[in-house]
């Protein structure tokens, strides 16, 4: 038995079935990297200068994921990328034990980036509005 089906109806079917491999393949091709623009930085120290007072932090960047969990440093914490475009990243965190916090680098240099940051940290809540400049090699 053969069944015949009119170019009329192929063609409809063909396109649909299309659209839908390209929904499911286009996704995995078109994906750019998370937190690209934190690769983008410049490797080396970087000064970290608080708003909120005339401290100033010394932190070596290799891969600018360091500028995350800057309350948080030697915490291991599970990541959560809420934003992430091409010269903002926006990352919640978790450090079981230790507190947890949302941070956002702004990036406007590859030598130069804001950072804003809160969460809680031992208990008590923080919130860190910073500027860090890289300053040279670490």
């Amino acid at each position: 038995m053969r069944i015949e089906v009119s170019k009329a109806l192929l063609r409809p079917l063909v396109a649909v079935a299309g659209m839908v491999l390209a929904t499911l393949v286009a996704p995995a091709v078109a994906k750019a990297p998370q937190l690209a623009m934190l690769d983008g930085l410049a490797n080396g120290a970087w000064v970290l200068h608080y708003r909120e007072s005339d401290e100033r932090d010394k932190i070596c960047v290799r891969t600018g994921r360091e500028l995350i969990q800057i309350r948080h440093r030697a915490a291991k914490c599970s990541h959560y990328v809420v934003d992430d475009q091409p010269n903002l990243v926006t990352v919640q965190y978790t450090c079981p034990g230790v507190g947890y916090g949302r941070t956002t680098i702004r990036r406007e240099t590859p030598r130069l980036v804001q950072i804003e940051s809160s969460g809680i940290e031992g208990g008590l809540p923080f919130h860190v509005s910073a500027e860090g400049r890289r300053v040279g090699g670490c």
